[in-house]
């Protein structure tokens, strides 16, 4: 059986990030009816993998499982190449249990100045999960952009750790771009755009 998403379907979103929600919406093209794991009330399971591969699908299946719709999950983070690729899935746990970004960027900044290296060269990965209810199939894709990282963080745009991050060519951060300029280039659109040819 060919694995297919039809336009119009209800899908639960494994997510209680308001800002990724809508990210998340705002690719989809607004094709399903969504509905995220906070809304329906959903416990968050704890992400015990070590990949934002094996995280994404955790979440999509215990959502899917939960709700008995199809879900979606994305895991994504930032890694640094001075910092062997840290935060990487640890990037949402840096920011504390009160989700503090301001506090995850500065712990970012300053683990960077403490290698004493000048290299700044970073990037996003966002691996997206689908997984249908009743111990159903499931697919991952995974995307990735590379940029530098910049301090102190510009723009108030975005959410999670964008102030901080140039994608390589540009010149803006996440932060400061026009939400459908990030959308149009970012790790969570390319790795839709991998899915959307794998289901639609």
């Amino acid at each position: 059986m060919a694995l297919k998403l039809e336009p119009g379907a209800r899908l639960v979103v494994a997510t209680h990030n308001p800002g990724k929600a809508r990210e998340l919406a705002a690719i989809l093209e607004n094709r399903f009816d969504l509905v995220t794991a906070g809304e329906l009330g959903l416990p968050e399971p704890e992400e015990t993998e070590t990949t934002f591969v094996g995280n994404a699908l955790l979440k999509a299946r215990a959502a899917a499982q939960a709700s008995g719709l199809i879900a979606l999950a994305d895991d994504s983070g930032l890694s640094v190449a001075a910092l062997d690729g840290a935060p990487g899935v640890y990037s949402a746990r840096w920011a504390g249990p009160d989700k503090d970004f301001g506090l995850a960027m500065a712990k970012v900044e300053e683990r960077l100045q403490a290698t004493g290296l000048e290299d700044c060269a970073a990037w996003f990965t966002c691996a997206l999960a689908v997984a249908w209810p009743h111990e159903g199939p499931a697919l991952v894709v995974e995307g990735r952009v590379d940029g530098q990282l910049t301090f102190p963080g510009r723009g108030r745009r975005g959410f999670g750790y964008d102030p901080i991050f140039t994608p390589d060519g540009g010149a803006l951060t996440f932060g400061e771009m026009e939400p459908a300029a990030k959308d149009a280039m970012s790790h969570r659109a390319r790795a839709f755009e991998k899915l959307k040819a794998a289901l639609l």
